[in-house]
């Protein structure tokens, strides 16, 4: 190596004989960490209220409400919301705007319309007259969907600014990475539901 080159060379733009563009392509796969780590939490938080549900069936004062058939449908509508993501992340990998478009709308309405549904489910138990927290049943029905919808929730923030980079134009590199954390996390979503509504069917 030249000493002109040597002077010139910039050490902060490489790792461990890493070329910059490869330093940044790892620093774009970064998020994926994060989101690991925080399905991880939401795992384990998640199985931590499972365990103390099952284990509170056990007690004499527990007494089963009937779900409500609105549940069924809402079920159907996650599943619609989960597979536009994964509708716009195979776009995305195809470099398909379009296609990446219409994913990211049909999952994003369809999740407003599951988080719609499920305060109907509410108000229907309500109608019923299952609002009495001295039933541990119905207290815990209310804590598992409202954590599973705050869940949701917190997913269509990254929705929305996901949608906002692809009115915004911005690289097929950068747009691929959002819509692919924004289609395992549904993915994930659909999967702790699948198995609320199980555990919640079979009690």
């Amino acid at each position: 190596m030249g000493i002109f080159q040597q002077l010139t060379e910039k050490p902060w733009l490489t790792v461990e004989g890493k070329e910059p563009a490869e330093q940044r392509a790892f620093s774009l796969e970064s998020p994926h960490v994060g989101l690991r780590v925080f399905l991880a939490v939401a795992t384990v938080l998640f199985t931590l209220f499972l365990v103390v549900y099952v284990e509170r069936m056990t007690f004499p004062d527990w007494r089963p409400l009937s779900e409500p058939w609105v549940l069924w449908l809402n079920t159907l509508v996650l599943v619609i919301s989960s597979a536009g993501f994964h509708w716009a992340w195979v776009n995305a990998d195809r470099g398909d705007l379009d296609g990446i478009k219409t994913g990211l709308l049909a999952g994003g309405m369809a999740s407003f319309a599951f988080l719609a549904g499920q305060l109907w489910a509410w108000r229907l138990l309500v109608d019923l007259g299952y609002y009495d927290m001295a039933n541990p049943a119905i207290g815990f029905f209310y804590l598992l969907t409202g954590l599973h919808g705050l869940h949701l929730l917190g997913g269509l923030v990254a929705w929305f600014r996901t949608s906002a980079k692809v009115k915004a134009e911005v690289g097929l590199a950068q747009l691929r990475l959002s819509v692919g954390l924004c289609a395992v996390y549904w993915h994930f979503l659909l999967v702790v539901w699948l198995v609320l509504f199980g555990l919640l069917l079979l009690t």
